[in-house]
């Protein structure tokens, strides 16, 4: 059980590795802006907090390639784009 008085510190800690992980994984984004960027924070963090962290990489490895594609890919646009 995590209950505590420090709860809310908790989350904070999994949702801010969970941002840097994930941008490790597939890419600097903003999470404010990309859905499935937040999605996969946020499904990380649910793994981290349940600690089950070792199965989350094996268990959104498609979410994960498929959200570093498109950021490289958007990436290579605005860089076409500047050209």
């Amino acid at each position: 059980m995590h209950i505590s008085h420090n709860e809310d510190e908790n989350l904070k800690h999994h949702l801010s590795f969970s941002y840097k992980a994930i941008q490790r994984k597939c890419g600097p984004f903003d999470i404010l802006a990309e859905e499935q960027g937040k999605e996969l924070v946020f499904e990380r963090a649910r793994y981290a907090y349940n600690d089950a962290l070792e199965y989350f990489d094996d268990n959104f490895l498609s979410e994960l390639n498929s959200f570093g594609l498109a950021l490289a890919f958007a990436a290579e646009e605005e860089t076409d784009e500047t050209i």
